[in-house]
């Protein structure tokens, strides 16, 4: 038996418990993990508040919540390729068994070894933020000198996108709370406060002929304020807000596959994938970790150590 936190139905806040559960069998394409550390996001609060299309792998409640974690294999289901007993990996979990808990099961075709010289605590933030960051930024294409407009730059996968983006050589702005400010200026982004001036106004006045491309972590009245900065519709890349081919942009084409992930864990290594981690909660603190993330105070990534 294990510990793990998650919900014992679908709601708020109220329906989340600690409880002790057998450790999950891999099924096919699956391996058994033993987690270290579990990374937090915003998804993960969205799954306990109702059915999500190919995401709870039809499993019964309790659920235990997270997306993405780090740890070592245990065991291996059928028809698993290239993880071996004694890995250490990092993954998604996909089909559904969640992240906050001692042991798990990460879905083989989603889940890479962890390179020598790789945390577990940086692995296991590179599942979500790391290969969003990749895929935004290749999606865009934008050439060495080009401007980009960060919007929401201040949490985990905005500081991700940032950075390799400034490490493609783009000018990166980026928009957030004052608290977001340090450390979205410590790698080099020039940051727009949308709570102490107009954000369109302060963004068009660092870039008057309109950005080259924008990535959107915020969605909703703030993507329509800043969408109209671009010099072409077609470069608005959302990374949630489904609602953005009203605007002329583009969903994120996601890739959540092993070759992403190893190739957001080589950028890790080179120092051009560097997550801002803001807060390491022990298990027992889940509680407080997924509550700063859902609340959108989080500046940075959050993650649980487990073991």
């Amino acid at each position: 038996m294990g510990q793990a936190w998650g919900f014992g139905r679908y709601g708020g806040p109220e329906v989340r418990e600690f409880f002790d559960r057998p450790d999950p069998v891999p099924g096919r394409g699956e391996v058994l993990v033993q987690v270290d550390v579990a990374g937090v996001n915003p998804l993960d609060h969205l799954l306990r508040s109702g059915p999500v299309d190919g995401l709870d792998g039809g499993r019964p409640f309790p659920r235990v919540l997270g997306m993405e974690a780090a740890g070592t294999v245990l065991a291996r289901g059928e028809d698993v390729n290239g993880l071996e007993v004694g890995d250490a990996v990092f993954g998604f979990a996909l089909t559904g068994g969640g992240t906050y808990a001692e042991t798990t099961v990460l879905s083989a075709p989603n889940t890479a070894r962890i390179p020598q010289g790789l945390s577990a605590t940086v692995a296991a933030t590179l599942p979500v933020a790391g290969t969003t960051a990749v895929d935004v930024l290749d999606q865009l294409g934008l050439p060495a000198g080009a401007t980009v407009l960060v919007n929401g730059v201040g949490g985990g996968v905005g500081l991700a996108v940032a950075r390799p983006a400034i490490g493609r050589e783009l000018r990166v702005v980026g928009t957030g709370s004052t608290t977001k400010r340090e450390h979205a200026e410590a790698i080099g982004v020039r940051f727009v406060d949308y709570t102490a001036e107009d954000v369109a106004a302060a963004a068009r006045e660092l870039v008057p002929d309109g950005f080259d491309g924008i990535v959107d972590l915020a969605g909703g009245t703030s993507l329509r304020t800043v969408a109209p900065l671009a010099q072409d519709p077609r470069n608005v890349i959302a990374v949630g807000d489904m609602s953005v081919p009203d605007l002329g942009g583009r969903f994120v084409e996601r890739r959540v596959d092993r070759e992403n992930l190893e190739r957001s864990a080589r950028l890790a290594l080179d120092g051009l994938l560097a997550p801002v981690i803001t807060a390491v909660h022990p298990l027992s603190d889940a509680p407080a970790a997924l509550a700063t993330v859902e609340n959108g105070h989080a500046s940075g990534k959050v993650v649980i150590k487990v073991a």
